[in-house]
């Protein structure tokens, strides 16, 4: 393996309003991620609770970056020798709502940390009713194997600007937690909205979806010219891709899109 070469594994699955449960499947699909090679596994949104529709539990479910959840995604880190990413309801400034937080981890503890920036106030949904939105902030990256890794919550990957800033990081691999909820073209969106990011980034986009009924599935891997490495279907598996700099670094000398750009990203007030 190059120094600039890892294995990225998605991980599907359904989380629940049973913590401990959703703690053994990730545990699960940890063991069957780095059984197959993976140096990164990568879970959906809301991986430590959820509830449909949301309620009042959400609140009471929060945690800290130090809490319970947290702690058992770094002793599996560390058992495995691997880096996790996953979704989690972290305590919010308020009694009532939470923050919906993704965090990376590896057996040292936290290295990364992304709160969703854009609430899902769509689609009939109203995400903000319970969940307070992240501050602006620069973005939060890892390295893993000589890559840069940024982090995505969901409907984020909606506004390109988002993905533009993480690759102004040196990202060469951005990673989406989600709970891509279905409905009339929303798994068309979401394959789209995944091939465009990496394409107009160049960069390697991993996305971890909650599988059907809820979510849309289709977890998957794509290179930087959008090309679909790895997925997983409808069911609770994992799919995992090796991602190389040396992929991104090719597809730029050909494809110099970054550098011929005439914007950049502003945050709005």
């Amino acid at each position: 393996m190059s120094v600039a070469e890892s294995a990225i594994a998605v991980a599907q699955f359904a989380p629940t309003a049973d913590a401990a449960a959703n703690l053994e499947l990730i545990e699960e699909l940890t063991e069957r991620a780095v059984a197959r090679g993976a140096r990164v596994v990568l879970f959906p949104e809301y991986s430590s609770y959820f509830v449909h529709p949301f309620d009042d539990s959400l609140a009471r479910h929060a945690e800290d970056l130090d809490g319970p959840f947290v702690q058992t995604l770094t002793r599996l880190a560390g058992d495995h020798d691997v880096h996790i990413v996953a979704g989690l309801l972290e305590r919010g400034a308020d009694a009532r709502r939470v923050r919906n937080t993704v965090v990376a981890v590896d057996g040292s503890g936290v290295r990364a940390t992304y709160r969703k920036l854009h609430l899902y106030d769509a689609f009939g949904q109203r995400e903000s009713d319970w969940v307070e939105p992240g501050e602006i902030a620069s973005p939060e990256t890892f390295e893993v194997d000589g890559l840069r890794f940024a982090l995505m919550t969901c409907y984020d990957l909606r506004f390109p600007e988002v993905a533009r800033e993480l690759a102004d990081t040196g990202a060469q691999v951005i990673l989406v937690a989600a709970e891509w909820v279905r409905g009339p073209l929303k798994e068309h969106h979401w394959r789209t909205l995944l091939h465009a990011r990496a394409i107009e980034n160049t960069v390697f986009v991993a996305a971890a979806d909650h599988p059907p009924p809820l979510g849309v599935g289709a977890s998957m891997i794509v290179d930087p010219q959008g090309v679909e490495l790895a997925a997983v279907g409808t069911t609770s598996d994992v799919a995992l891709a090796w991602v190389d700099a040396g992929d991104v670094e090719r597809v730029r000398r050909v494809n110099p899109a970054l550098q011929l750009r005439r914007f950049r990203v502003v945050p709005r007030a």
